[in-house]
């Protein structure tokens, strides 16, 4: 059965602004996708806090300007719908708000580190940091999932990607959250730009040091090194935005997809109990419940692009220089590709052709990672644990960019 939902239909759907923060906050935001995916899949939003901006709900037209860079840059004005400025005149660079050819040469640089060779090495690593996280939980005892578990594995699993101070793991954490803590993502609940530019210089000269220290010495298989030595990236250092952006790119990319699908997960079968069954009697379904999970959360909400010349999307005329969003939560729940798409279905024949990575040539290097992490958790949960039970209502992000959960209180009865 399909989930209802009440269509805003006594909204104007010319007045919809999909950027309000507290849409997101609250969890509202689904029937106004649906209403525009139905009425107006290619939609303009004459005023935000972001400014004008066309968004793009249906999955088919979320493709199609994904793939096509040419026609809508990621270089022109960055990757979400707010101008990523840290301060006045203060401009991150990354290379995935870069296009063609110098996209190309920086993703290349850190490939390998999530390349298969590397993910095999990674994943008895994942393991050991599950099961000590997993044996460690309160049972019988009321705690913080997104705490003790979500932010926990991912935090221990950055460390190793860069092999930072294990000590001070949970700073990438807090880097990693305040990059995306703007106004124009978070409404209220966005941080002064002075405040966050104060603490990523933090993060930029830490990481500068590990910089120092690793390009003096033969090249590891961590971020950092792969940087250093990179031949299109090792000049970066002399570049602080670029530097510091690209170093956010990786921190977030690392962070916010594993942790808020893992997040999204326990929340999920909370919801579709009937589902955790399903799973529990054939575990051959995890890698399966995996993607789902991903695809029910999709943890990075939309991507920006901007048109470099007019064009025209879905009978709508897109001038030059417009700001272009597309919506991936909304694309993944396209009625025409997934049935029943606000559920979680574990067994979803199609679960795999989600976008919450994106599409095309700016797709989450680290998607395999994210999907090994999820797949050995729950590998270890259903060794462990009988249930997980919500008993508190969850506390979601406001913040149109990264859906996060910040706080879900569970508790875990043992098998």
């Amino acid at each position: 059965m399909s989930e209802a939902l009440e269509l805003p239909v006594n909204d104007p759907w010319s007045d919809i602004d999909l950027s309000e923060a507290s849409l997101y906050a609250n969890d509202t935001i689904h029937p106004y996708f649906a209403r525009l995916r139905r009425d107006a899949p290619v939609h303009y939003c004459a005023e935000s806090a972001s400014g004008p901006y066309w968004s793009v709900t249906r999955y088919a037209d979320i493709k199609h300007v994904d793939t096509r860079h040419q026609q809508f840059s990621s270089e022109l004005g960055g990757i979400s719908i707010a101008e990523q400025e840290l301060e006045e005149h203060v401009q991150l660079e990354n290379f995935i708000a870069m296009d063609p050819p110098k996209h190309t040469q920086q993703r290349k640089t850190v490939a390998p580190s999530v390349a298969p060779a590397n993910l095999r090495n990674f994943k008895p690593i994942i393991r050991e940091r599950v099961i000590d996280i997993l044996d460690h939980l309160p049972v019988g005892e009321t705690f913080n999932w997104v705490d003790e578990v979500s932010i926990e594995l991912t935090a221990r699993m950055l460390a190793v990607l860069f092999d930072f101070p294990y000590a001070d793991r949970r700073k990438l954490v807090h880097w990693s959250d305040l990059a995306t803590a703007t106004p124009q993502l978070m409404g209220e609940a966005g941080l002064p730009g002075e405040y966050r530019l104060k603490e990523l210089t933090e993060c930029a000269n830490t990481f500068a040091a590990l910089w120092h220290e690793r390009a003096g010495r033969e090249p590891g298989n961590d971020l950092i090194s792969m940087l250093a030595h990179g031949e299109s990236t090792k000049d970066m250092l002399q570049k602080p935005t670029e530097f510091l952006g690209n170093l956010m790119l990786l921190i977030v990319g690392g962070n916010d997809t594993t942790r808020n699908s893992i997040s999204g997960g326990a929340l999920a079968f909370q919801r579709y109990p009937d589902e955790f069954q399903k799973l529990r009697a054939n575990p051959s379904l995890i890698a399966n419940a995996a993607s789902e999970m991903i695809r029910w959360q999709t943890p990075v909400i939309h991507m920006r692009r901007t048109a470099t010349q007019n064009t025209e999307l879905g009978g709508q005329r897109i001038k030059a220089g417009d700001k272009v969003i597309m919506w991936y939560l909304s694309g993944n729940r396209d009625e025409t590709v997934f049935d029943d798409g606000e559920q979680l279905i574990i067994d979803r024949p199609n679960a795999r052709q989600h976008i919450a990575f994106g599409f095309g040539i700016h797709r989450c290097m680290g998607n395999r990672l994210a999907e090994m992490q999820l797949q050995v958790l729950w590998e270890e949960i259903l060794e462990r644990f009988e249930r997980i039970e919500v008993v508190g209502e969850p506390v979601h992000a406001a913040n149109n960019f990264i859906r996060g959960i910040l706080e879900l209180p569970v508790q875990v009865t043992r098998r």
